[in-house]
């Protein structure tokens, strides 16, 4: 059954041409002065989310399919909360639009994360993004998937997604911990520790196994 799901996580594309970084902190969006990002810079990033849906959902049969998408309206109901919270320091507004997009898509993705651009959330239904997560470029979340705490505890206390990670449905990370560049963890998995770039993570808890190779393109042949 592990070799079934890893073969599958295998069959995905990843997108490289988009500026990458790891720590979302010092990325071309949140690197800048709060009072300086434009909302040219927030549709810029929803073009990236959908192109990643776009090469990367096999049963698309249109582009103009990807409106239908809950998950991209959670992403694209995110981007805009989370440029009202750090553009203008509004607190009520973007909580107001966090607790409609839950309530329509099932997604809850907290307006102060911070997730790079091509966003792709998959059947959308009961994914949770915590308040101090950070989602690198290019990544894929499957319904069901968390990244959480693992108590009350203040400051940073979720996970750190790198860039072209993969989370399948039902995955648990938990704290604050660090999944670097190219993972794939597979679904059902629960994580609570670091995980090196270029692994798989399969099992409760999940065990690491590391690629084949290092190579940071993924093919679907």
């Amino acid at each position: 059954m592990m070799t079934s799901r890893v073969s599958r996580l295998s069959a995905l594309r990843f997108r490289t041409n988009t500026p990458l970084y790891f720590n979302c902190t010092t990325c071309r969006f949140y690197n800048k002065d709060p009072q300086s990002i434009t909302v040219r810079a927030v549709f810029q990033n929803i073009k990236e989310d959908v192109n990643m849906i776009v090469e990367n959902d096999s049963a698309l049969k249109s582009r103009f399919e990807v409106v239908l998408y809950l998950g991209l309206w959670a992403t694209c109901t995110y981007r805009i909360a989370n440029y009202l919270y750090l553009r203008y320091h509004l607190k009520i507004l973007p909580k107001l639009l966090t607790v409609a997009a839950q309530i329509i898509t099932g997604v809850e993705i907290h307006h102060a994360a911070k997730i790079g651009p091509g966003l792709f959330i998959d059947h959308a239904t009961g994914v949770v993004v915590g308040e101090t997560s950070e989602i690198g470029s290019n990544c894929i979340l499957f319904h069901g998937s968390t990244l959480g705490a693992t108590g009350l505890e203040h400051g940073k206390r979720h996970p750190t997604l790198g860039n072209r990670v993969f989370v399948g449905a039902g995955a648990k990370i938990l704290g604050n911990i660090t999944i670097g560049d190219n993972c794939r963890v597979g679904a059902g998995s629960v994580v609570l520790k670091d995980v090196p770039p270029n692994c798989t993570v399969v099992g409760v808890p999940g065990k690491i196994k590391p690629h084949g190779n290092n190579n940071t393109k993924l093919s679907n042949k």
